[in-house]
């Protein structure tokens, strides 16, 4: 979340200038560029919450990004405050703080963490963020030309990872490009992190939320943006897929697939042009290029359907086995917990629940993970967790997940001080999911039919738990979706 702030409200220039390289201003690089300063600018030694201001890194349209360290901790960070002409627009108040909301609800290791948020004593809110000491990829493009396929596909797989995370979660990045991608080299290795949520789209806001995006709105960077968002339609995940051809693109061949000197002949060309193979402008194994194209297919349909698609065919491309044993689907059991409002409430109201909102997701988080579920998604009002069923270690009985879920159910929809126009639908369902333990021994969910939650969550508020299974072999004694509770 991150670098300056391209995401102010009424900013559709942005598919008339044609925008160079920007810095990152949530990084610490050594070739940090020039801070311009102003009637905004903080001074050193100003807190923000516990984090004590030391310097302006980087400032866009909407804020400044400061180095700051934890008074007490000597923690480094990096703080993101809000203008102060920003902050009394309510829709760039609003976009401030889903900036901040759509990584909590990611919270993938590959996607910068968030600390704290808070107001200055002015009233300013302000997030605290991890300072990567690394640069932008872009930056890298600029100092080294073009990388080998190699070395492509080790900067993509967690760009990749990331934003299948973030698509479960429900969110569209909308701005995929190098510069919003962090490198960091480590003695242990190196770190790549995705940045840079302002312009992010939720799939799934929260009930009776207002969009942040007016009808005909052109959001985005021209090199980079889908036929679709330049025509200004609705957009969804597949955004983000062209972004990533465009970017695989520009990695193999150190230019940008469509080139021209006004932005808006770069709008047109993706429009209309067909997609150059980058094995024509550097030399690139031929078997990337089918990749580049399906992933900026001009109709979404014809693209690769998720990040995780395209990752494959990227290995597959370079010669690397796509899978390992480790990512066969096994048999789990999901448990949904979704807290629902009335349609008729409207914002200000919505705003008053949100308290309860949070009481049921934390418990039902607290008690899921507690009994050693994995925590797939989480949004604002809902979330998912998985759990293999079977006899082997870690593994669940189908009977005991029921039961665990209708105790929750239970518990929630009985819980303390719960406000009437809260309803907490919790479903289960038994079908196969990908689950990998990483190599830093982190357990997360990758795939299977299991995330695929709008094909078997409830879509209206129901009186009972919802429980079902896979059609198959495995439904001989499988329950109706409105078993009792």
């Amino acid at each position: 979340m991150r670098s300056s702030d391209r995401h102010a409200a009424g900013r559709n220039d942005r598919t008339r200038q044609d925008p160079g390289p920007t810095k990152d201003p949530a990084s610490a690089d050594l070739d940090r560029v020039a801070v311009p300063t102003g009637p905004d600018d903080l001074p050193p030694g100003t807190l923000a919450g516990q984090y004590v201001l030391q310097r302006p890194i980087g400032s866009g349209g909407g804020g400044t990004v400061y180095a700051a360290e934890h008074r007490l901790l000597k923690r480094r960070a990096a703080v993101k405050v809000l203008r102060h002409d920003k902050a009394t627009v309510p829709s760039m108040l609003a976009r401030f703080l889903r900036e901040a909301m759509a990584v909590n609800m990611i919270r993938h290791p590959n996607i910068i963490d968030i600390f704290e948020f808070g107001e200055l004593s002015d009233g300013r809110p302000f997030y605290v963020m991890e300072l990567l000491d690394g640069t932008n990829l872009q930056r890298l493009l600029e100092l080294h030309g073009r990388f080998p396929a190699a070395e492509v596909l080790a900067i993509l797989t967690p760009v990749c990872d990331a934003l299948e995370a973030a698509h479960r979660a429900g969110v569209v990045h909308r701005d995929l490009k190098a510069s919003n991608i962090s490198v960091i080299d480590h003695r242990k290795g190196r770190v790549i992190k995705l940045l840079d949520f302002g312009l992010a789209k939720l799939l799934h806001p929260a009930p009776n939320a207002a969009g942040l995006t007016g009808a005909g709105s052109v959001l985005g960077t021209t090199h980079n943006m889908a036929p679709e968002q330049i025509r200004a339609e609705p957009i969804d995940a597949r955004a983000d897929i062209y972004a990533l051809g465009v970017l695989l693109y520009q990695l193999l061949t150190g230019q940008y697939p469509f080139r021209a000197a006004l932005a808006d002949e770069i709008a047109w060309k993706h429009l209309t042009a067909p997609v150059p193979r980058a094995s024509q402008a550097a030399p690139v194994p031929t078997a990337l290029d089918a990749v580049v194209q399906k992933a900026m297919a001009k109709e979404r349909d014809q693209r690769f359907p998720s990040a995780a698609a395209f990752l494959d065919a990227l290995r597959d491309a370079c010669g690397v086995r796509a899978a390992s044993a480790q990512d066969a689907a096994v048999a789990a059991v999901g448990i949904y917990v979704e807290a629902r409002t009335d349609e008729g409430l409207d914002e200000q109201l919505h705003e008053v629940l949100f308290d309860d909102l949070g009481v049921v997701l934390d418990s039902a988080e607290q008690m899921l993970v507690g009994e050693s579920f994995i925590l797939a998604i989480r949004t604002s009002n809902a979330l998912l967790a998985v759990k293999k069923v079977g006899r082997g270690s870690g593994a669940v009985g189908e009977r005991a997940a029921i039961n665990l879920g209708r105790a929750l159910w239970k518990g929630l929809s009985g819980r303390c001080g719960a406000d009437g126009r809260v309803h907490v639908n919790v479903a289960i369902r038994l079908d196969d999911a990908v689950i990998r333990t990483g190599a830093d021994g982190e357990v997360d969910v990758t795939g299977g039919p299991l995330l695929s939650i709008e094909q078997w969550v409830p879509q209206q508020n129901m009186a009972e738990v919802a429980i079902s299974r896979r059609p198959g072999p495995r439904s001989s004694r499988s329950k109706s979706r409105g078993a009792s509770s």
